[in-house]
């Protein structure tokens, strides 16, 4: 009787254990809760800060110029002088130009000599032309005296005032060769000069009776950048320092065109991972109409537009932030404080809308959801869920409607 007791026990606990292992198991899952809370839409981008206001000086005229002594950071007033730009000094001479300056200096003193010739036999010219100007002028005299005695015919004296008005004619006519021939030799020797001039030696030390011009700051600030520190020569144009207002920061970033669409002027904008404890808030002053083409990290192609955004926190609190420095920036689209919302992996797609698998007693029930806000962790739940519920994190084709399932 013992022995058949066993093996009737044995063959039991055998059934039972294949009963056991062919029934349904529950699918194993991971849980998530639908809760209430704040819940926010941002948009995640980095930037920038930079200068509200930013001034390049740059060089008004060509010349050497002094080394500059001002260091990034310094502060400089309006008016203040940083360099002074003084005349360059003349190049090296070549053998070629050498002797085409010394061939010149050769022509202008010949050119120098004939004028002055010429200006002596003009000066010969007029003397005689006045002599015989006095002689016809005595001769009018005497002349007149006798016409009067009615000892000489009236004809004979308009012959002789003829006469005077030539010799006076020719006076006039020396004298303006005269001038014409003290121009002559005033520009050939201006000539020489210049022809000389070229051939002065290259190297002359400064001279404090050189002309210098003082290079001034346009507005007070704070030195961003030094450009050109050291002396030498500059060309007119050539960027010397930059300045601006180390108080008047503002911060540029860079987002896809669908997400500026979805900005406005006056948007929320948070900004972390600057190097201080806490976030910083800003706020969008302008969205640049114009977009541009920028290739991301992974080789493609993006739409980009730059948002410009004025930082509202105190400034007490970032007082340390620079020109270019990095912050990484959340555009707030919308923000509520008292949302149900529940976590977005476990929504998904079913019909044409949204829905959920809630766990009721150990078993998945499939519950369709209207979706409001998303962020990409969150969704907000309008319609088919409540504030505690239980719902599959995950589901894959494992989880069914009506489905017992055993939370991991």
């Amino acid at each position: 009787m013992k022995r058949w007791l066993w093996i009737i026990a044995l063959t039991a606990i055998a059934i039972a254990g294949i009963v056991y292992g062919l029934r349904k198991q529950p699918a194993p899952v991971e849980s998530a809760r639908v809760t209430v809370g704040p819940l926010r839409v941002t948009v995640e981008e980095e930037g920038k800060t930079r200068l509200r206001s930013r001034y390049v000086v740059s060089a008004p005229v060509a010349g050497f110029m002094t080394r500059l002594r001002l260091k990034a950071g310094d502060h400089v007033r309006s008016g203040d002088a940083i360099a002074r730009l003084s005349p360059v000094n003349a190049p090296f001479l070549d053998t070629r130009t050498l002797d085409t300056g010394e061939a010149r200096v050769r022509v202008a003193e010949a050119a120098f000599e004939v004028a002055q010739s010429r200006a002596r036999a003009l000066q010969e010219e007029l003397r005689s032309a006045e002599v015989d100007l006095d002689n016809w002028k005595r001769e009018e005299r005497r002349e007149g005296t006798l016409v009067k005695t009615g000892d000489l015919p009236a004809q004979r004296m308009d012959q002789t005032v003829t006469q005077v008005r030539r010799a006076e004619a020719a006076v006039a006519l020396a004298k303006a060769n005269i001038q014409t021939a003290i121009k002559e030799i005033d520009s050939a020797q201006a000539e020489m000069a210049a022809a000389r001039a070229l051939l002065r030696p290259t190297a002359v030390a400064q001279d404090s009776r050189r002309e210098t011009i003082p290079v001034t700051i346009p507005a007070a600030g704070r030195v961003i950048r030094v450009i050109q520190e050291s002396e030498g020569v500059v060309s007119p144009g050539t960027p010397l320092i930059e300045i601006g207002d180390a108080n008047a920061i503002e911060v540029e970033v860079e987002v896809l065109s669908p997400d500026a669409v979805r900005m406005g002027p006056g948007t929320r904008v948070l900004l972390t991972g600057w190097g201080g404890p806490e976030a910083l808030e800003a706020r969008v002053r302008v969205i640049e109409p114009g977009g541009f083409t920028k290739v991301s990290a992974l080789g493609v192609d993006e739409q980009r537009v730059r948002v410009i955004a004025d930082i509202t926190s105190p400034e007490a609190a970032w007082k340390r932030l620079g020109d270019g420095y990095r912050v990484e920036s959340s555009f707030v689209l919308w923000e509520g404080e008292k949302v149900l919302q529940a976590p977005s992996n476990v929504l998904f797609r079913y019909r044409d809308g949204w829905a959920v698998f809630a766990i009721e007693g150990g078993v998945a029930r499939r519950k369709t959801v209207e979706v409001g806000h998303r962020n990409g962790l969150a969704a907000e739940i309008l319609t088919g869920l409540k504030d505690g519920d239980t719902v599959v994190a995950h589901p894959d084709e494992t989880v069914e409607d009506g489905k017992q399932v055993g939370v991991k």
